[in-house]
């Protein structure tokens, strides 16, 4: 890691470089999985900016017929602004490679190792990012009775945007019917992960260059950073730069580009942490996840960075389709 990555980002818009080499953009948004209300917003975001930018256009709602809808309509390249399963697991970007379509953001194996977040972890750790122990049981082994002694966080090992995802507080019950609400698979594996108190921290790279961190404080009445505090407006506050030490600020600015590069991601990626600095807290900083296709929304991370780095919207989602490859 050199100190150019890790220092000042360039004064110059990411957007300047490289030059335009196309101008037909497929914008992939909605899908299959559960976090189809936010794709069609980040996918409705980008492509209205790459209009604004003067490509022409393609917003495509990808359903199973997505390999013969691209090959009647032949762009050029594909922003993927899917989140979740199906899109952000690998098997769009395994489509694309099929189809010879240049695509934004990470390739089939990053995307489908970042997405189960268990593997992730273990990758992560090899190299030398801290985590938060965890381990997998079915969620009716979750329901039955405490996996680990509480505080800990019962999440999907595959799913994002806090979808699913259950805090067990000190002295709780087992969460019972909370991680089978809903009509879920009792079958279905799940991750239990130690709890960590402390900051809910964010860090991004684009390209080579590492983002500034921000701060996500969740809205008093709200349990933690839940879905409604990523996308509701009001829902969280963000602090940028966050107000943490700047050895720490470093730290999280490193271990976001060493998971990024551990992963083998390309293009964007966004990384979360937290950092226990609570009154008798452990003082630990762990990774919790990086994000290959982070939110592209009005309330999203990654477009705040890039605009407190002097990038505005158009300029980010410029570079991001001109990035566009196979073979990533």
């Amino acid at each position: 890691m050199s100190d150019h990555v890790l220092g000042p980002l360039p004064a110059e818009p990411i957007g300047t470089s490289p030059p335009r080499r196309r101008e037909r953009i497929a914008v992939l948004m909605g899908g299959l999985s559960a976090e189809r209300p936010v794709s069609l917003r980040s996918g409705a975001a980008v492509a209205d900016a790459l209009v604004g930018e003067g490509y022409a256009v393609m917003r495509i709602d990808v359903g199973r017929d997505l390999p013969q809808r691209l090959m009647e309509l032949k762009p050029e390249a594909c922003f993927n602004a899917l989140h979740g399963r199906h899109g952000e697991d690998g098997e769009v970007q395994g489509i694309l490679e099929f189809l010879d379509i240049p695509y934004s953001h990470s390739g089939v194996l990053a995307s489908a190792l970042a997405m189960h977040k268990e593997r992730a972890k273990a990758v992560m750790k090899a190299a030398g990012v801290p985590v938060a122990d965890a381990e997998l049981v079915t969620r009716h082994e979750a329901a039955r009775g405490h996996v680990m002694a509480p505080p800990y966080v019962v999440k999907p090992v595959a799913e994002g945007s806090s979808v699913g995802v259950v805090v067990v507080r000190p002295g709780a019950n087992a969460p019972g019917a909370l991680v089978l609400d809903g009509g879920v698979d009792p079958d279905e594996v799940v991750m239990v992960e130690r709890y960590v108190a402390g900051r809910e921290l964010t860090c991004g790279v684009i390209g080579s260059f590492v983002t500034d961190v921000i701060e996500i404080v969740p809205r008093e009445d709200l349990p933690y950073y839940d879905f409604t505090a990523k996308y509701a407006p009001g829902g969280s506050r963000h602090e940028l730069p966050a107000k943490i030490s700047p050895d720490v600020y470093q730290s999280i600015r490193k271990l976001t580009l060493l998971a990024h590069q551990a992963l083998g991601c390309r293009g964007v990626s966004r990384a979360d942490f937290r950092f226990d600095d609570t009154p008798g807290g452990t003082g630990e900083l762990v990774c919790l996840e990086v994000n290959t296709q982070p939110g592209m929304t009005a309330t999203s991370l990654v477009p705040e960075l890039a605009a407190h780095a002097g990038w505005s919207f158009g300029e980010l989602v410029r570079w991001i389709i001109e990035d566009a490859s196979c073979n990533r």
